[in-house]
């Protein structure tokens, strides 16, 4: 499945005229950000400070659109998060802070998301409805079911999102989501999110899929399905918002194929050394360049200030302590540990 950067577009349709000069350059800062994020965990990881990296340099041009049109907060009135472990852009979209994805990192007491007890980009924010990332392999599909119920028995126009990765389609969680979202008894407002970066930890996808597009799974119900250049920070922008707009006011699913690069490799696990596909912040910036919306010096002073931000976040991080064994059930309960569990200090 190639993965194709679509062409400049001149003329008065062009797309990025449709978008505000300042929305568009936020969305270029946190692009960066993110990619300076993700570059400081690689070296954290080559380094032997954290035990494992797995993250998503190259998919920054979907990411970070979704996270800034996410209904943000805490509540059924307000839309769920159902995530995986490339989704670090979709968190500062939404107003995440670098320092504590390096506190992740790290596995620093400090690390807001965990307390240090996992690894990188694995995400908790009861406050935003981000529900806790697993390692496992699109499980997300299934927990979103639930929140996706809950929000159909309500008013409002609240929705579930819910992303994974292309291989992962080929799980039971996937399809189950389909299945229930597209009930007639009860349809559910989730957005099924699939981002292609063409492989399986190390298998091409051309020789796993029979499907000429994953979203040609949405026509078996019956539902809209769109494949979308990720690469694209503009087009990802409007084909979400399109699509969140579908969920909220129709309350159906909604499935979006993202095709998209995979800078680093898999993961820690295979190296996680720079691939030669397309970068989406470089085709990024030469549109704003054609468009006298930003100059090359103006764009080089954004990664110079956001690689200050990290460097002295991570400076901050390096003076903060790990977790102790007494710190083994903090935060585990939410009405704090019961009585049959061993106190701190205590056998």
């Amino acid at each position: 499945m190639s993965k194709k950067v679509h062409t400049l577009v001149t003329s008065s349709s062009d797309p990025y005229l449709r978008v505000d000069s300042q929305t568009l350059l936020r969305m270029h800062n946190l692009m960066v950000r993110g990619r300076v994020l993700e570059e400081r965990l690689i070296k954290m990881s080559k380094g032997g400070e954290g035990y494992f990296w797995i993250g998503g340099p190259g998919e920054e041009g979907f990411n970070v659109p979704l996270g800034l049109q996410v209904k943000k907060g805490q509540g059924i009135e307000f839309d769920y998060l159902h995530l995986h472990y490339r989704s670090s852009g979709i968190l500062l979209g939404m107003g995440g802070e670098v320092i504590d994805t390096i506190r992740q990192m790290r596995t620093v007491v400090t690390d807001p998301y965990s307390r240090g007890r996992n690894f990188v980009n694995h995400y908790a924010i009861p406050e935003w409805n981000v529900l806790p990332v697993s390692p496992t392999i699109e499980t997300q599909y299934s927990t979103a079911i639930g929140t996706g119920i809950a929000q159909a028995h309500t008013k409002g126009d609240a929705i579930t999102i819910v992303n994974g990765g292309d291989a992962g389609t080929a799980e039971g969680d996937f399809h189950s989501c389909l299945v229930w979202a597209n009930r007639p008894a009860l349809p559910l407002p989730i957005l099924m999110v699939v981002v292609n970066n063409g492989y399986g930890i190390s298998t091409p996808a051309q020789g796993q899929h029979g499907e000429k597009r994953i979203s040609d799974w949405a026509k078996a119900f019956e539902m809209p399905g769109k494949t979308i250049n990720g690469n694209d920070p503009v087009e990802s922008y409007f084909a979400i918002k399109d699509a969140m707009a579908y969920v909220r006011k129709e309350r159906k699913p909604y499935l979006l194929e993202v095709m998209a690069s995979r800078l680093y490799g898999h993961s820690s696990s295979s190296g996680a050394n720079r691939v030669n596909e397309v970068d989406c912040i470089s085709f990024f910036e030469e549109q704003l360049v054609k468009r006298n919306l930003a100059t090359e010096n103006e764009l080089k002073k954004v990664w110079d200030e956001n690689r200050k931000l990290c460097d002295e976040a991570y400076a901050q991080v390096k003076t903060e302590p790990y977790p102790d064994a007494d710190d083994i059930w903090t935060a585990v309960f939410a009405e704090g540990l019961p009585d049959s569990y061993p106190k701190k200090g205590g056998s």
